[in-house]
């Protein structure tokens, strides 16, 4: 019982927290939306941002549940705070960065989709929000 309040703490707190870093964006502070993001990162998960960085976009799920028993909330809270990383990095220019991590977070929600026995019409937004996104990144070589 301790481990699912401990997760649903988490999942209110994201969402207060990409509440603020968005409007920090908005207003073009995106300094401070850093800050924010990376006191998340280390407040939800224990870990700087630069650790789920290092890790293959292949490997993430296996990763982290296989090596640091990760569960469900971890991952739906990673998948947030990848986004709003994505989100400031978009804003900041970094195009090739933002494009990876909307890559892990879609890589994150389509794992939680297949294993969570509840639906969620949030998370199905989310997913479909991240291949329009990561399709309009992509440019074909010519």
């Amino acid at each position: 019982m301790f481990q699912k309040d401990y997760i649903l703490r988490m999942v209110e707190m994201i969402g207060e927290l990409i509440a603020t870093f968005l409007g920090l964006i908005k207003k073009g502070d995106l300094e401070q939306a850093e800050k924010i993001l990376e006191r998340g990162y280390i407040e939800l998960l224990r870990h700087e941002a630069t650790f789920f960085q290092t890790i293959p976009k292949e490997k993430l799920t296996s990763t982290l549940i296989g090596e640091h028993n990760y569960q469900n909330g971890h991952l739906t809270v990673l998948a947030e705070l990848l986004f709003a990383e994505a989100t400031l990095s978009e804003a900041q220019q970094k195009i090739a960065y933002s494009l990876t991590c909307y890559e892990k977070s879609l890589i994150l929600l389509e794992f939680l989709e297949e294993e969570d026995k509840t639906w969620s019409a949030k998370r199905e937004e989310r997913i479909t929000l991240l291949k329009t996104k990561i399709s309009q990144r992509i440019t074909p070589l010519n």
